[in-house]
């Protein structure tokens, strides 16, 4: 069994804070073990609570459509969220379940070890990009310990405010670039907690 396997297991059986009584389905995430393109996206919601698979619903459909744009399979990436549970009636994470959660999204990013993360949404954004504001650093990228992270907006925000449906097509297609960028980065050019917006 394989070392995400094993954090699946471990996921499914959390009880550490209310979200699990109200959840059906717990959401680990998925994709390869080895793969340099990580996204995570804010929470579950009822499609995902239901399958226990992340993004499958309307805004999951839009993400292939994205992904697809730059060439991807979602086999291709891993994809996952920053809680583990669909918070009741689809509300926002509060801080302390987010807080209660951070474990199994850091075992998962050791384990997997991308080279790029690439935020959906400000609850994802808000661990790499503190006190910013989406609307400021989407499209934009920072390098910290030899990974980049990218902060996008969520794709369900196309779905409710159709404008920002091109601002996130653009967004996604800067990806391919950066990616490229950040695999030709070695621990010996990066030094740590260096930052650079590109």
């Amino acid at each position: 069994m394989s070392a995400l396997t094993e954090l699946y297991q471990e996921i499914e059986r959390c009880q550490d804070c209310e979200l699990a009584k109200h959840r059906n389905r717990v959401v680990p995430g998925e994709g390869p073990e080895e793969t340099n393109l990580l996204f995570i996206g804010e929470a579950p919601g009822w499609h995902e609570d239901q399958q226990g698979r992340p993004f499958v619903g309307p805004a999951g459909q839009f993400l292939d459509k994205l992904l697809a744009s730059i060439g991807l399979k979602r086999d291709q990436v891993y994809i996952g969220n920053v809680i583990k549970c669909r918070p009741p009636g689809n509300r926002d994470p509060l801080p302390g379940e987010i807080q209660t959660c951070s474990k199994w999204l850091n075992r998962q990013i050791e384990l997997i070890r991308p080279k790029m993360i690439v935020t959906l949404g400000r609850y994802s954004m808000a661990r790499y990009f503190p006190n910013q504001s989406i609307s400021k650093v989407h499209g934009k990228a920072r390098k910290q310990d030899n990974v980049v992270y990218y902060a996008m907006y969520h794709p369900a925000a196309a779905l409710h405010q159709a404008s920002l449906r091109k601002v996130i097509e653009a967004d996604m297609l800067k990806i391919p670039q950066i990616l490229a960028q950040a695999e030709k980065l070695t621990d010996t050019e990066a030094e740590p907690q260096q930052l650079s917006l590109f």
